[in-house]
């Protein structure tokens, strides 16, 4: 189990991002499928990877690019269908797994500066997941994103990253038919060890709002019912938690191109 226990907020200046743009796409890259949204479509791709169509293998593994031109060849493909091939006027949100490490996310950067954006953004996921859910009243929030091959808790507080716990681990690990044990426990592990660490009572005030779940795992009750019982707090989740992240990166793209094409106000150059 990776961690990080810092207050850091990640991409703090996205409205000064994306100045003359007019378009965007919100992507979330994720270890098996790549999801794309754009403003007033919505999802207008969910690619599925390890197909052979952009290269042998795929192109992300437990949340890491680990073929990078594959993966280019995956996110032009989705560009030129959303954006089309020419692109000066757009800005591209793509996001990462909260403990991405910065080789990913500068790899992550190069990608999308390749796809002839005016600028790029990458976000991590439980911001993103955060902006999904909507607006909250500032207090802590706990989001836990059960994927494929990686599973996440993260507690935000004010925006801020105030912890964050990942277990390579996801779905994808169990057998057909296998009770979601080994998920289950990677949450209550990272819950716990949050809590062991949280001189605050951040984590409290978290779960008694109840934790956010997110990813595929928000879609099996066998998985969300058990992080209940053990919590003993009730978790909610977003309407499709498959597609929260890039639904939450899609919101932050509005608001950046909000920002992009309001007027400046007078004496106050943007």
């Amino acid at each position: 189990m990776r961690s990080l226990r810092e207050a850091r907020r990640h991409d703090r200046s996205v409205h000064r991002h994306g100045r003359g743009a007019t378009r965007g796409l919100a992507l979330d890259l994720g270890s098996s499928r790549t999801r794309a949204w754009v403003p007033g479509r919505g999802i207008v791709a969910d690619t599925v990877h390890g197909t052979g169509e952009y290269g042998p293998g795929r192109p992300v593994r437990r949340g890491r690019i680990v073929d990078p031109e594959s993966c280019g060849r995956m996110l032009a493909r989705i560009a030129d269908g959303a954006l089309g091939e020419r692109r000066e006027d757009a800005v591209v949100v793509l996001s990462h797994p909260v403990l991405a490490g910065p080789g990913h996310r500068a790899a992550a950067r190069d990608l999308l500066r390749a796809l002839g954006p005016s600028d790029v953004i990458v976000l991590d996921s439980a911001r993103a997941a955060a902006a999904c859910a909507g607006p909250g009243d500032g207090g802590p929030l706990l989001v836990l994103d059960i994927g494929a091959e990686l599973t996440e808790a993260t507690l935000l507080v004010d925006g801020l990253v105030r912890d964050a716990r990942l277990a390579e681990t996801g779905l994808s690990d169990l057998d057909p038919g296998e009770p979601p044990t080994a998920a289950v426990r990677a949450v209550l592990d990272m819950v716990m060890a949050m809590w062991r660490q949280d001189p605050h009572g951040a984590l409290l005030g978290a779960l008694r709002r109840g934790p956010l779940l997110a990813g595929g795992g928000a879609l099996r009750p066998d998985v969300t019912n058990r992080i209940a019982v053990r919590l003993g707090v009730p978790v909610r989740r977003t309407d499709d938690p498959a597609t929260t992240v890039v639904r939450g990166a899609g919101r932050v793209l509005s608001s950046v191109l909000r920002h992009a094409t309001a007027p400046a106000l007078p004496g106050r150059p943007r």
